[in-house]
């Protein structure tokens, strides 16, 4: 059996929501593979981020996000509203900010000791209810999806754009 394990890099913009299409590197990093057959689990090691499986939708909004997007920022909304005050969740508590303040990189989430730098209570609320992780199909050494299915990395937190990274594994024969 093999085992093949790629990291990507994906930038979010901060301000909205980030999606990124990453299914050119997930058939790329199959092909890398060698895997002919076996399955492919895309990963996201952040509290925030989510992949999800989505057909790709050729209308772009304003901002650059697909209809599907758009569509998925304005219900997501609705069920978790966007972390505005300090009241609109329990997250973060006193608790946290003491924590977060007594890290080495505390200035990186806190800068200039802004509090509300850290109010993505919702980002981790959506990234929960969507999932860390997707996986595929590896069928004759191919991404096993359809020809609309693609495979994108959302980055729920809106406080500031951000480095990430997405792990792509492929397993199999």
């Amino acid at each position: 059996m093999t085992v093949y394990r790629k990291v990507i890099k994906v930038q979010s913009h901060g301000g909205r929501p980030t999606y990124t299409n990453i299914t050119d590197e997930v058939r790329k990093a199959i092909e890398e593979s060698g895997v002919q057959t076996g399955i492919c689990a895309v990963i996201s090691p952040h509290t925030t981020c989510s992949v999800f499986f989505e057909e790709f939708c050729h209308d772009i909004n304003e901002d650059g996000d697909e209809y599907l997007q758009q569509d998925l920022n304005e219900v997501l909304e609705k069920i978790i509203p966007n972390q505005d005050s300090l009241d609109t969740y329990h997250y973060p508590g006193e608790a946290h900010y003491k924590a977060v303040e007594a890290w080495p990189n505390a200035a990186d989430y806190l800068p200039n000791g802004d509090r509300s730098a850290l109010w993505n209570g919702d980002a981790h609320l959506k990234s929960t209810l969507l999932g860390s992780s997707e996986t595929f199909d590896v069928t004759e050494g191919k991404l096993g999806v359809g020809s609309t299915g693609y495979v994108y990395f959302a980055d729920f937190d809106r406080s500031r754009p951000r480095g990430r990274r997405c792990i792509i594994t492929v397993l199999g024969e």
